[in-house]
C-alpha cells in the first residue's frame, strides 16, 4: 500500500488540474454515474468536533475511497488545522487497500478549487474584485484558486481578528499578482466585490443583502451547526446553485444550515436550489443570466471532490516513483 505525507501530497497536486477534473467529476455526481452516500458522523460535543465518514466511488477516475475527517473548531488553525483528515483508496476491482494518504491538504485544496470551479461557471467574466471572509486555510486555499479562473485584481480579506486579517493579507500579497488588502469589516471587504467567499464557522450570516453589489458571485463553505454564513435575505434573491441538492438538504451533519434554516421557516422551498454544478457543466440547467444576477454556490463537500483529488495525486505519485511502499499483512 502507498503512502503519502501531507508535503507529499501538497506537493503532487496540481492546481489547475484539480480545478479542471473536477468538472466530469461534478457531472457524474448530478448523472447518477458516481457512488456518494450520505455523509455520517461521531459528535464530541465536549469540543464542539465531529468525525465524518465519507466514501465515494467515481468510476470515472477509477477512484474507490474513502475520507475520514474531523473538525474540531477550538483548535487554533495555525498549528493545528480546524479539519483534519486521512483517506484511504482501494483498488475498484479488487476492494485492496491501495493508499493511505494525508486528507487535510486534499480537502483545503478541493474545496478551494470547486469554489474556483463556481466561479468560472457563474461569476461575470470581467469578475476582479475578491472578497475573502475568514482567515483559516480555506480563506488561503480560495485565495489562490479563484484567482486562476477570473482576471482578479484586488483581494480584500476580513475576518474576527484584524491582526490575523492584516498577516494573511500580507502572506497573500506575496504569492500573488493581485493588490491585497486587510478590510477592517466584512461589510467592508465586500463592498464593491464581484465575487465573495465566505470560509468561516461563523454563527451569525458574514454575508448581508445590504452589504453586496449587483451582479456579485458567492460561494460559501462554512459549516456551523449552530449557526450560518448567509442571511435570508440574500439567499431568497440569489440564484442558488450546490453540489448536490440530495446532500445539500440532507439533515445534520451532511447538510448546510444556510438553505435548511430559511426552508424551515417557510421564506424558500427546496425547489428555490436552481441547479447542481454537474447541470451547469452538462448544460441541463442555465448559469447566470444577466450581468447584476446575484449568483449563490452553497458547498458542503462531497467525496467525488476527494476522489477526483485523490485520482490525480496517487497517479503523480507512482509515476514520479514518491511515496512509501508498506505491507499490510
Amino acid at each position: 500500500m502507498l503512502v503519502l505525507s501531507r508535503s507529499q501530497v501538497e506537493d503532487l497536486l496540481d492546481l489547475d488540474s484539480l480545478i479542471d477534473s473536477l468538472a466530469p467529476a461534478m457531472a457524474d455526481l448530478s448523472a447518477g454515474r458516481a457512488s456518494v452516500p450520505d455523509r455520517v458522523a461521531a459528535l464530541v460535543p465536549e469540543r464542539d468536533g465531529l468525525l465524518a465518514a465519507m466514501p465515494g466511488f467515481l468510476a470515472s477516475a477509477g477512484m474507490l475511497m474513502a475520507k475520514l475527517v474531523s473538525l474540531f473548531p477550538h483548535n487554533d488553525g495555525a498549528q493545528l488545522p480546524t479539519h483534519q483528515a486521512l483517506i484511504v483508496a482501494f483498488d475498484p476491482d479488487t476492494g485492496e487497500p491501495a493508499a493511505l494518504l494525508d486528507g487535510t491538504a486534499i480537502t483545503a485544496a478541493r474545496t478551494g478549487a470547486c469554489s474556483a470551479l463556481s466561479a468560472r461557471l457563474l461569476a461575470r467574466e470581467d469578475a476582479s474584485v475578491l472578497a475573502v471572509l475568514g482567515t483559516g486555510v480555506q480563506a488561503r486555499s480560495h485565495a489562490r484558486a479563484i484567482c486562476r479562473v477570473r482576471p482578479i485584481r484586488q483581494i480584500r480579506v476580513a475576518g474576527r481578528d484584524p491582526a490575523k486579517a492584516a498577516a494573511l493579507a500580507e502572506e497573500l500579497a506575496s504569492v500573488l499578482a493581485a493588490d491585497v488588502q486587510a478590510a477592517r469589516s466584512y461589510a467592508e471587504a465586500l463592498d464593491g466585490a464581484d465575487i465573495a467567499a465566505a470560509t468561516t464557522h461563523a454563527i451569525e450570516p458574514v454575508i448581508r443583502r445590504p452589504w453586496l453589489t449587483p451582479g456579485v458571485h458567492i460561494t460559501s463553505v462554512g459549516y456551523n451547526p449552530a449557526g450560518r454564513e448567509i442571511d435570508d435575505a440574500t439567499v431568497a434573491e440569489a440564484l442558488v446553485c450546490v453540489e448536490s441538492r440530495q446532500a445539500v438538504l440532507a439533515p445534520p451533519p451532511a447538510g448546510s444550515n444556510d438553505l435548511l434554516m430559511p426552508i424551515r421557516d417557510g421564506l424558500i422551498t427546496a425547489d428555490h436550489v436552481h441547479a447542481e454544478l454537474g447541470e451547469l457543466i452538462a448544460g441541463s440547467k442555465p448559469g447566470r443570466t444577466a450581468p447584476d444576477q446575484m449568483t449563490l454556490y452553497k458547498s458542503v463537500g462531497v467525496a467525488v471532490q476527494d476522489a477526483a483529488a485523490t485520482a490525480l495525486v496517487v497517479a503523480a505519485a507512482r509515476e514520479q516513483s514518491i511515496g512509501e511502499e508498506i505491507t499490510l499483512q
